[in-house]
This record gives C-alpha cells, structure tokens and sequence, in this order.
C-alpha cells in the first residue's frame, strides 16, 4: 500500500493506533473506535462517523484490508482499494487516525488499541458486536448507532450496475 495522499501520522499500523490510544487516554481524552469497509463513502458513513466522534475526544477507524473485504463480502468488493478508502476517511475533520486491518474481525485491533468507547451500527445485534468483551472489560462502553435510512453501499452498487 502506498501512503501518497494520505496525511503523515494519522494512518497507523495496530502498534501505532495503540501508542496513540495510550496518549490520548494519558491526557484525559476518551478514545472513540468503529471499523467497516467504507468502500464507497455516502452521507450515511459521514453521520454515523461524525456521532461516533462526538463521543469522545478521538476517532480511530479501523478498515478491512483488501483482503479482508473479500473474504467477508466475495471478489467483487471492495471497488476502492484499501490506501484511497483509508486517504478518504482520513479527509474528514471527524476521523483522527485510521488503522487498516487484514484480520476477518477487528478483534485483534480492538485488543491493541483498547477504546473506551466501541461504536457499531445498530444493525449488528448486541451480542455480535466484535470487541466488545474487550471494551467492557476494561469498564468502557458499546454504543450501537442507529444508521440513517436509505444509505447503504451494496444499494449504490446495485444503482450504479443497473445504469451501466
């Protein structure tokens, strides 16, 4: 992957997103984290990101790996490859720092950084929400957010081949 167009210092391996989650959490700041695919960014993305950002100090996203997306959505997805979706995210003034992940879940990820506070869309039910052993472990929240209807990416891909 390369790093052209994306910001210095805000695109983190799992190493890096840690240390920033110790700094963060060190200067009284409450770490914020949600992960997806974001592959083709909507104006439901932008909501949901700038809520989960206003619960806390920082937002670290982390984002499927290439990889990643294929194994858990087939070889069509994703449409944008992981260094444009993450220079994307990392565009927005309420996305702090992104971390990509090559795992099928966040779980390793969400064991590194520890955030206080796990957001998830309130499509995933609150038993599988991925991290959130880890999160409540350590006395943090889960917060399931509700999506804004009629925003949804495989309706964007299913719009678009429909043109074509």
């Amino acid at each position: 992957m390369t790093n052209q167009g994306i910001p210095n210092g805000r695109l983190f391996s799992a190493v890096g997103a840690a240390a920033f989650a110790r700094e963060v959490r060190a200067r009284g700041g409450t770490v914020v984290f949600t992960n997806g695919v974001f592959d083709l960014l909507h104006p439901g993305h932008i909501r949901y990101l700038r809520d989960a950002r206003a619960l806390g100090r920082v937002l670290i996203v982390g984002v499927n790996s290439d990889r990643s997306v294929r194994s858990n959505k087939g070889d069509d997805r994703p449409v944008n490859p992981e260094s444009e979706r993450a220079e994307l995210l990392l565009a927005l003034t309420c996305v702090d720092a992104v971390v990509i992940f090559d795992e099928p879940t966040p779980h390793a990820i969400i064991s590194a950084i520890q955030p206080d506070v796990l957001v998830k869309g309130s499509d995933w039910g609150p038993d599988n929400i991925v991290g959130r052993d880890v999160v409540e472990a350590r006395g943090g929240r889960v917060v399931r957010m509700d999506l804004a209807p009629g925003f949804s990416t495989t309706s964007l891909i299913e719009k678009i081949q429909r043109a074509g």
